[in-house]
């Protein structure tokens, strides 16, 4: 079973927390051969470092196709090499502007309005692979100083849309709720967790504490329980 973590730097911080060691040691005693890698995706150049909806939506829907897109593999290609693709937001996806009521799909403004859209399209996408399982991180959440109330709970209302209506059981697609790990049911990242004050990457001790959660979320769905277990990847 081959797996890929695609990420940027919130996602490096939570690999670095211990996310290759735990899977050697569960390996060693479950006799599995779950193998999981890491890569930054999409690159910096090219592309650009964006891994928001719209660009997960323009590489994989728009771009779909047996060759790459900018030097970025397209689902195509990474479902060749792997089973599990897991895959995330850098946290400036919780700077959410206000909907104009002009919903576009191809837009790269961050609205709830064309969040929805790039999403339904990457739901359809991800489930035209019914041999592979994704698995998407939901966004992560801003400290305080780094965003406003009102973009907080726009980013609140999306996350919550993800889990409570976009995710449905019984398909190839499953959450890892990052941002509820963060937050603990507030609005912002709080502080104790972040990398520093106005910093909203995680800190060592909150990377070390997450990625555990992180892995046994991956080997519930690898091994069938994804629809029953909870999707912070805490036990029961």
């Amino acid at each position: 079973m081959n797996i890929v973590l695609l990420h940027h730097s919130t996602g490096g911080c939570i690999w670095k927390g211990g996310v290759a060691g735990w899977f050697e040691a569960y390996n060693a005693r479950q006799g599995t051969a779950y193998r999981i890698s890491e890569q930054a995706f999409p690159k910096d150049k090219p592309y650009g470092w964006s891994n928001y909806p719209f660009d997960y939506y323009n590489l994989w829907v728009e771009h779909a196709g047996a060759a790459p897109f900018m030097d970025e593999p397209t689902l195509e290609l990474l479902t060749k090499t792997y089973q599990v693709i897991v895959f995330k937001h850098c946290f400036p996806v919780s700077n959410i502007k206000e909907d104009i009521g002009q919903p576009d799909i191809r837009s790269k403004e961050r609205r709830l309005e064309n969040y929805r859209l790039q999403y339904g399209a990457l739901k359809e996408k991800l489930r035209s692979f019914p041999n592979h399982k994704f698995i998407v991180w939901t966004g992560a959440a801003l400290t305080a100083q780094g965003t406003t109330p009102e973009q907080a709970q726009r980013a609140r209302a999306f996350f919550e849309w993800v889990r409570s209506a976009w995710d449905e059981p019984g398909d190839n697609i499953f959450l890892w709720d990052l941002h509820a790990l963060q937050t603990e049911g507030g609005l912002y990242f709080k502080d104790e967790y972040a990398a520093a004050p106005g910093d909203s990457h995680p800190s060592a001790e909150f990377s070390r504490r997450a990625a555990p959660l992180l892995c046994r979320r991956i080997v519930d769905v690898i091994e069938g329980r994804g629809d029953r277990t909870p999707i912070t990847g805490k036990p029961e």
